[in-house]
Parts: C-alpha cells; structure tokens; sequence
C-alpha cells in the first residue's frame, strides 16, 4: 500500500509543474492561483458544512491557526513562487530541480527540530537523488541563458517555504484530519489570491480553453491529489522518506513535458531517472533500526484525538 501511495503521490505532484506550464501560457500565475482555488475552496466549505462542522471538534483556535500558517506557507507561498518562476521564463524541469533540494534541507533539519536523525545510508540516498535529479536537469538549465539569474531564487524561496510548512505539521501534538487541513488551507490560498489578484488587476480568467483544462488539471489531480497525499505519506513514513520522493519530480516532470509539450527525452534523461530511482530505492530500504530508533520515539508521542461526534441516525 505504501508503495502505491507514492507512486500515486509522485503523480500527481509532477502534475503541479505540468499544469502549471499549460495555465500560465494564457494567464498570470496569480490568476491562475485565484481561479484554482475558489472552486476548491467552495467544494470543500460545502462538504464541511453538510458533515455538521463533526470533524472540526475538539479544535481549539491555536489549532486552526497553526493549520492557517501552515497553509500560508505549503500552499500561497510555495505555489506562487513555482507557477511565477515558470512565468517568467523557468522551465517545469528546472523548477523541479530546485524543489527537489528539499530533501537534503529538510533532512539537514530534520535532527535538530524533530529529533528525527537521517542515518548514514539515508544520507547517501539523499545524495544520489540530488545526483539523478541534476543530471536530468543540467542540460535545460543551461540552454536557458534568457532567464535571469535571480529569477531561479523565486523557486527557491518556495523549497523553502514548503520546508517550513512541513517542520509547522511535524510539531503539532493535535491530530488534524485531512478534509480539515484541505478546508483551511484552500480557503486560506483562496482569499490571499483572490485579494492579490483583484489588488494586481488580473481576476479576470483567460477564456482559452487550456486555461480551464489547467484549471480543472490543478484542482483535482495536483490538489486533491498531490497535496492530499503529501500529508498522508508523511503522517505514514516521516520527514526523510516523503522528501526523498521528491527527488522523483524533477525525471517524472521531464517525461511528462515529452510526452505532453514535446520536450526532449535523452539518455540523458534517461539516466538521471535510474539514478533517483535507485535513491528512493536506498532510502526506503535503510534499516529502521540505524537512524531511526529516535525518529520511532519522537513521533509515538501521544497526540489527543477530537472527540467522535455521535453517529447521525
């Protein structure tokens, strides 16, 4: 099962860089955020309000504010650097590239404030994604010398912010369901975009059809897909482990824009593939026992679980 969540996690996030390229083609990255979002955002109020609010119990305003930041950075702060670096002139395979750093902060991190230590042979798969993933990307990266060099921060600051989101999550002692989460946080993007776009003058959508097939791409296999199972793999595996799945978007994404936009597929490509396999493989397969036995003790504290609400009859 573990295996098929993320390989179905893999996916679906890939699918954020692709249909970030199809929307902004057509509209700015802040409208293609708001109109994203609004949707979802509704969707999500109205499963909430026809379940009777029974899964936001036994939250406390602390709680539901945690989630709000949490939103702010996982989602508005890491989405609007990835589809503004695209916009302006970044390719999805580059973009990848520097999202998929975030294994080895995250992993760097991961001791001093999770206590959660990366053992030695998760340190050497950590090493070897970033090497798989660099040699799928070194060639786009370079033939792009139109793009300014500040412009690969943009990315960058949003590795960083979806970093900070997960460290946010890892230190709750409140189990959060993921329909809560999902509500709060897409009704947090929502409103920052909504506002941002209105403030910039773009709300308007763009009336070619890609646009609304990038919106309805977004929404329900990089949303409900991607983001979803972000949190679920992690609650299941750990900091260490999800990130190292990352190390698979950057070949993952190269193989989509081929098939899909006609991008060139290598050996190149070809080999920086096999090599972030055989990371994710390395990782997966390092001993519980080696690095971990603190890791084990860290996350079986005891977190309170809302109270069931009474089964409607």
């Amino acid at each position: 099962m573990n295996i098929l969540l993320s390989a179905a996690f893999v996916l679906c996030w890939s699918s954020g860089f692709v249909g970030a390229k199809l929307g902004t083609e057509h509209a700015g990255a802040v409208t293609l955020l708001m109109w994203r979002f609004l949707p979802l955002a509704a969707i999500l109020v109205a499963v909430a309000i026809g379940r009777g609010w029974a899964s936001w119990q036994g939250l406390t305003t602390r709680d539901i504010a945690r989630q709000i930041a949490i939103g702010l950075l996982s989602q508005s702060g890491y989405l609007l650097t990835v589809y503004y670096a695209i916009q302006l002139g970044v390719s999805s395979g580059t973009t990848a590239l520097i999202d998929g750093t975030q294994p080895l902060v995250a992993g760097a991190l991961a001791g001093p404030l999770l206590r959660q230590y990366v053992s030695a042979r998760q340190w050497l798969g950590l090493c070897l994604g970033l090497a798989g993933v660099a040699v799928v990307t070194t060639a786009d990266a370079s033939a792009a010398g139109a793009v300014a060099w500040w412009v690969y921060l943009v990315p960058f600051a949003g590795m960083l912010s979806l970093v900070a989101a997960t460290f946010l999550e890892e230190r709750s002692r409140t189990q959060v369901t993921p329909l809560v989460s999902m509500t709060v946080h897409c009704t947090t993007s929502a409103l920052v975009f909504t506002v941002a776009a209105f403030a910039a003058g773009a709300a308007a959508p763009s009336s070619a059809p890609s646009f609304w097939l990038a919106t309805v791409w977004l929404v329900t296999l990089s949303t409900f897909g991607g983001y979803g199972l972000y949190w679920l793999v992690l609650q299941r595996s750990g900091v260490t482990q999800v990130n190292t799945l990352m190390f698979l978007m950057a070949p993952v994404t190269a193989v989509w824009g081929a098939a899909m936009f006609g991008e060139p597929f290598t050996v190149q490509t070809a080999a920086g593939l096999a090599v972030a396999l055989s990371a994710v493989a390395v990782v997966h397969g390092a001993s519980p026992r080696a690095g971990h036995e603190r890791v084990t003790t860290a996350r079986r504290r005891p977190r309170p679980h809302p109270p069931r609400s009474p089964t409607p009859r």
